[in-house]
Order: structure tokens, then sequence, then C-alpha cells
């Protein structure tokens, strides 16, 4: 089988940061396939499953909700790997293009209180899974390290 192009980056060299994973035309439409990596791969350790559980309750709330985004958030979700999250967005994008989106949407996590929409046992699978604190203090490191300053090295894949 062929491999696939996500598996294709030397995961030794990649670095926190926004990057656009891939673009595919469906129809007339281009959907871009964001890497928002939180944590450096196999250097850092990986999210637990309740901040990342979190990140993206909160993050898809933020995205289906904004008034230039909600009708261009195709998916936000988790990696496997857990060291960061997919964002898929209708449009022909560069990583450089969302960054004032992905502060906005960040800063939401890292401010929010209250309860987390749709953590309850009928609107979530595994809604007790959740860990708000810990999904603000990543949610703050990578706007401190990453986002904030963000540059060229942080926005394209290592060569």
């Amino acid at each position: 089988m062929k491999q696939i192009a996500s598996f294709t980056i030397d995961h030794m060299k990649l670095l926190r940061g926004v990057y656009v994973s891939r673009k595919d035309k469906i129809g007339n439409e281009i959907i871009t396939t964001f890497d928002l990596r939180m944590t450096r791969p196999n250097f850092d350790p990986v999210m637990a499953t309740g901040e990342m559980h979190t990140i993206e309750h909160l993050a898809a709330t933020y995205l289906r909700n904004h008034p230039e985004y909600a009708d261009k958030t195709v998916y936000f979700g988790p990696m496997g790997c857990r060291t960061g999250f997919y964002l898929l967005l209708g449009g022909d994008y560069t990583s450089k293009d969302i960054i004032p989106l992905m502060i906005e949407m960040y800063e939401f996590i890292r401010d929010f209180s209250g309860d987390i929409p749709g953590a309850t046992a009928e609107n979530c699978g595994n809604y007790s899974d959740m860990n708000l604190d810990i999904a603000k203090f990543y949610a703050k490191q990578f706007l401190d390290d990453v986002l904030y300053q963000i540059d060229e090295e942080h926005l394209n894949y290592p060569a």
C-alpha cells in the first residue's frame, strides 16, 4: 500500500505549530486540512484523553459558532497520537491565513469557565472524561509558546 502523506513527515523534526497537512478537491470546493501540533512529537509528553476531549468540545463549539468560519468548518478532532488536532476547513487556505482564528479559538479555551458544551450523558459518549483545567493549561502554553510569535518554521512542515 502507498504510504499516506502525513506519515511521510519526519516527526523527529516536527515542531509545535500550525501546518497545512493536505488540500483535497471535492467537486468545485477545496478542503484544507490543518495539523494543529500542540506538543512536539516524540519529545514532549502526549496529552491525556481528558484534556484532549475538552479541547475538542470547546474548539468545535467555538468554530461552529464563529461568524466567519461556522459554515466553513468541516471537522475539528484529535490526532490518534495525542500530540494535536486536525481542523478541516472548506476553502483554499495557508497556515498563516488561520493564525488569527487559532489565536481567538485558543484564547476562548484558555479563558473558558462554566459547563463544557456537550459534556452530558445525553450529548456525549464519554462525557465524564474531561479535564478543563489541563485543557486551559495547554491552550495557554500553545498561545504563549507558539501562536503569539509564530514564524515560518512553525507554519511549514520540515524539509
